[in-house]
């Protein structure tokens, strides 16, 4: 971590490196992967208590599946700022087989080696929430008072992965009280994402499409008696292909690129018969300002198209609605808002070469408020996505110190300061 301005400088000297590190450390020792929050709510609880985040509330989206968010009120004058992250994380299966005999074969054990922090959770996204928290211990340590008020909200069911989860019920059920007015609104959200400290403004939609085509069987011998499902399933993939190069030659954005869609998935055969079912799956990706609803439209369009007879049947369904029935909506704010500024600067200033400005290649919850709640977010925190999800996962530790430096510096100059 190299720091550049005069005020980030003060906070990186005055920073308890040792606290900061436990936090992290304690944080990836509670295990939570999805379905499993509360084992990690029950220590935020306690971190939160302790860091003196007041009016903390803890209540279930989900029987046994708690939500947990809290405030730092200000002096009054200043804008309400968000932070906010998932509790949950992916599963740890094959973990210890593949780290056996290292010092990274406990997946919760948070090493430490060659400065890095390793173990599920650490950058997606522990080290962002625990950064969050820090940063304003780092603010009382310094004896800054701030003017308006900083919230935390820590929420469930974000991962895919685990039967009947990830469908974001933990953060559908906080908007929900924010749009009730039984918490108050934000006027600007961070979401504690790993991104390097990039600040990302931009985030790719999606949707997944399970297809299945049905034909009819037929002993191979006479197979003009049946209607082949594979057969068919290999004209709609044609099209499908096709539909998916037009697409990402309509347009490419500046931060995310081009649109497509993906075929993930293939099933189907019979028994020396002609095959009478055939699955496919898909995902889409959507750029910003792509409408969800027209997007499925044509897809449904194509795939109906590609198959001229009536007696062969097809289904369609979506099975990953997030804040969309259908999927996940695309979201995008300006790169130019102020706030967006003082966050890329107080990155800049805290870890020189980091702050850039960018597009998240994958999707999180932002759009609950940026589309639903019309309140500007962005991802920023420390931690590589690239390694997230494997068994690589790990956070560089000058990046996580980093991060709580500029989360700090941007807390400061975003709620101001009470002299």
């Amino acid at each position: 971590m190299t720091v550049s301005n005069t005020f980030a400088i003060r906070l990186a000297e005055t920073l308890d490196r040792d606290d900061a590190l436990e936090l992290l450390r304690g944080a990836i020792a509670r295990e939570s992967i999805t379905g499993n929050e509360a084992n990690f709510v029950a220590m935020l609880k306690d971190e939160m208590a302790s860091r003196a985040v007041e009016n903390v509330v803890l209540a279930d989206f989900r029987p046994g599946r708690p939500n947990i968010w809290g405030e730092r009120k200000g002096t009054g004058g200043g804008p309400r700022l968000l932070f906010i992250g998932h509790t949950d994380t992916v599963h740890v299966d094959g973990w210890r087989e593949h780290w056996a005999g290292t010092e990274r074969e406990d997946p919760f054990g948070g090493a430490v080696i060659d400065g890095q922090i390793w173990g599920r959770g650490s950058g997606d996204l522990k080290a962002g929430i625990c950064s969050s928290l820090a940063a304003l211990t780092l603010l009382d340590r310094a004896g800054i008072r701030l003017k308006g008020d900083v919230a935390f909200a820590f929420v469930g069911d974000e991962e895919s992965g685990q039967p009947d989860t990830g469908v974001s019920a933990g953060i559908k059920a906080y908007t929900a009280l924010i749009e009730a007015g039984d918490v108050a609104k934000p006027d600007f959200t961070v979401y504690v994402e790993p991104t390097q400290l990039a600040v990302y403004t931009a985030q790719i939609g999606f949707f997944i499409a399970d297809i299945k085509i049905t034909g009819k069987s037929a002993y191979f011998g006479v197979p003009e008696l049946g209607k082949d499902a594979l057969k068919a399933s290999h004209a709609v993939m044609s099209a499908l292909w096709k539909h998916s190069d037009e697409i990402s030659a309509r347009a490419n954005h500046d931060l995310v690129g081009r649109g497509f869609l993906l075929i993930t998935g293939l099933a189907g055969g019979g028994f020396i018969a002609v095959p009478e079912e055939c699955s496919l799956s898909l995902i889409r990706k959507l750029l910003p300002g792509e409408s969800l609803d027209e997007a499925a439209a044509a897809l449904e369009t194509v795939i109906r198209g590609a198959v001229a007879d009536p007696e062969i049947a097809i289904e369609i369904s979506y099975p990953a609605g997030r804040d969309h029935t259908l999927g996940g909506s695309a979201a995008e704010i300006r790169s130019d808002l102020p706030e967006v500024s003082l966050l890329a600067g107080a990155v800049s200033e805290a870890f020189i070469g980091r702050g850039e400005i960018r597009g998240a290649p994958f999707w999180s919850e932002s759009p609950f408020f940026v589309n639903r709640l019309g309140v500007p977010a962005v991802y920023c925190a420390p931690g590589d996505i690239r390694n997230c999800h494997t068994f690589e996962e790990h956070v560089d530790v000058e990046e996580y110190f980093a991060g709580i430096v500029a989360f700090a510096t941007f807390m400061a100059r975003y709620c101001g300061v009470e002299e």
